[in-house]
């Protein structure tokens, strides 16, 4: 990622002390010089990723993070591959990931979708019973867009099968929509605010605020964890910090995070606004309460759509919670 410009970091970095000046330094000295590589993508809930590592908390927590942008479809594989030890993706994704061989445990929650994520549809398209039939670019199985569609026409007594897919990831979906193709697409921020602003070429049918099921954790290889649990302890301390620096400071914290996205401040700023970052106190009742309920019926869902085959036979080693007390 283009690092964001020295005077953005310079003006940044008294806050940054601050926010760290509350992280254990016993958390500092276990964790140092572990390098991690964390898969993830653009989505703007991830932001506090990128502002983590270009205000320097990654770092100043005694790790040495390489954020690699790599698709939702193919992040299972480079953790199968031992290329990245960590990755970013939505909770049910998780769950498939787990399912399907390749072991993941969560150990902290990032963000919500408050309508960040959604189904933009041609403007003559009223309800999902009027895309019985009819085209939907989304991304492959497996992937949240997809989770997604297959969620929602679940709630409206309707499956996959009632659709035609067209395999296109949540930009290029937004794109060909706009463009004129496919009768609808399902994308997400900052993708879905090229609808947004394009009225003429259709509308939004429905978001996470009418379906809430959007919600990402960062989960790491197993054995990975089991060896560096400080380092993931710091990986989780570098989130909350980067969190704490947003609310010091939204406008440049939203210049930093947009310009990993090729973004002006207040365009992050705007698609930022359709979700919520989970801090400390979010997370440990998230993990106590709402974690496994969620994972469980998203679990039907994927296998309904073909996703997995069976359903998990151990929630439980899905997630951690110890990293976030």
């Amino acid at each position: 990622m283009k690092p964001a410009p020295a005077s953005r970091l310079s003006l940044l970095w008294p806050l940054a002390a601050l926010a760290l000046s509350l992280a254990s330094p016993l958390q500092n000295a276990a964790a140092a010089e572990t390098r991690i590589t964390l898969g993830m993508s653009g989505w703007t809930g991830f932001g506090p990723l990128s502002l983590a590592d270009k205000a320097g908390l990654f770092k100043k927590n005694g790790l040495d993070v390489d954020l690699r942008l790599i698709p939702q479809k193919d992040r299972h594989l480079a953790l199968a591959s031992g290329a990245i030890q960590c990755a970013v993706t939505t909770i049910e994704t998780h769950v498939a990931w787990n399912t399907n061989g390749v072991p993941i445990v969560q150990i902290f929650q990032m963000d919500k979708s408050f309508g960040a994520d959604g189904i933009a549809v041609r403007n003559g398209i009223n309800s999902f019973a009027d895309l019985r039939g009819r085209t939907v670019a989304v991304s492959a199985p497996g992937t949240a867009p997809f989770f997604g569609l297959a969620w929602m026409l679940s709630k409206n007594g309707m499956s996959i099968k009632d659709v035609k897919t067209v395999s296109l990831e949540p930009q290029p979906a937004a794109q060909a929509f706009v463009a004129g193709q496919n009768d609808a697409a399902m994308s997400y921020e900052p993708y879905l605010s090229t609808v947004r602003a394009n009225p003429g070429a259709g509308k939004i049918l429905a978001t996470t605020i009418d379906y809430p099921m959007v919600m990402d954790t960062v989960g790491c290889d197993p054995k990975w964890l089991k060896a560096n649990g400080a380092a993931a302890r710091a990986l989780a301390q570098s989130y909350f910090d980067a969190v704490a620096l947003i609310e010091a400071d939204k406008t440049k914290s939203y210049e930093i995070m947009g310009a990993a996205v090729k973004q002006s401040g207040e365009q992050f700023g705007k698609s930022a606004a359709f979700l919520q970052w989970a801090n400390r106190a979010d997370n440990q009742k998230f993990f106590a309460s709402e974690l496994l309920p969620f994972m469980k019926e998203s679990a039907q869902i994927l296998k309904e759509a073909g996703v997995i085959r069976a359903l998990p036979e151990n929630y439980g080693a899905m997630y951690d919670a110890s990293f976030i007390q």
